[in-house]
């Protein structure tokens, strides 16, 4: 069971999300705070394996807090869960480390399974702002190869950039998962990135991934 803490300053829904969240969905609530001025010592304390994180909150916001959690410890899981889907912001979220982005009028069947697929290796992200993410991109996108991605990698890595988990990918593929791991290690050393959300970064800022 994967704990979390959820950053939501809307009382009523971060009580919501603490209930959607409970007995059977497979995630432990370890805390739900207002804000996320003291995030990195709340962190700290709880040592969580996810966090859900709003945006628009007093103090620092959402943003700030994925940067600062990122900062100190790179390995927890932040996925962004707001009402913003403007461009800005949700490029801001992904350059500051976000490891996913839902809007919340995502079904609470989709965001239980949005997080699961998180935890699994996915990126998960609302159908409008994975589609503003690909439209943003799509311009002269494979124009080079400089990281000297094969055919195969590259496919492997535009399913990671949708979204995929690495099971997902091993179904679309018909491969093991074991297989996609070791394909994605091999993209990561030639991105010389360490992990799914640098190498997705990485891969929209250089247009290695076509995105028709």
């Amino acid at each position: 069971m994967t704990s979390l803490v959820i950053y939501e300053d809307n009382a009523r829904l971060r009580q919501s999300i603490e209930l959607l969240l409970g007995e059977g969905s497979g995630f432990s609530v370890a805390g739900s705070y207002d804000n996320c001025d003291e995030v990195v010592s709340q962190i700290e304390t709880l040592l969580p394996g996810l966090v859900i994180m709003d945006i628009d909150m007093p103090g620092i916001g959402g943003i700030e807090g994925v940067r600062r959690i990122k900062a100190s410890y790179p390995d927890i899981k932040v996925i962004m869960y707001t009402v913003f889907d403007d461009d800005s912001r949700i490029f801001d979220c992904i350059c500051a480390g976000a490891d996913g982005y839902l809007l919340k009028n995502t079904s609470p069947v989709k965001f239980i399974n949005s997080l699961h697929e998180l935890m699994e290796g996915g990126i998960p992200m609302s159908p409008f702002v994975a589609q503003k993410v690909f439209q943003h991109f799509r311009k002269n996108t494979g124009t080079e190869n400089k990281f000297n991605i094969t055919e195969r990698e590259k496919g492997i890595l535009e399913l990671l950039v949708r979204g995929n988990s690495y099971k997902m990918i091993a179904d679309k593929c018909s491969i093991s998962v074991d297989t996609v791991k070791k394909h994605l290690q091999n993209i990561y050393h030639k991105l010389h990135v360490n992990c799914g959300t640098e190498a997705v970064a990485k891969a929209l800022q250089h247009k290695i991934v076509k995105l028709d």
